[in-house]
């Protein structure tokens, strides 16, 4: 049984997407480095529940 995303992760995707539609989420991520981010699709993440942009 597959879980559907509720409305706030909808939305978060869809801002994620504005934000970089071309771009993986790691180019602007503040845990883009090795030894902050251990998850298996960096450096070519589209979707990433740790994403935070880079101030």
């Amino acid at each position: 049984m597959s879980q559907v995303p509720g409305i706030r992760e909808r939305l978060r995707q869809w801002w994620l997407r504005m934000r970089c539609p071309t771009e993986f989420l790691c180019d602007n991520c503040m845990y883009d480095h090795g030894s902050s981010c251990i998850r298996p699709q960096r450096p070519n993440a589209v979707k990433c529940p740790d994403y935070k942009p880079n101030s």
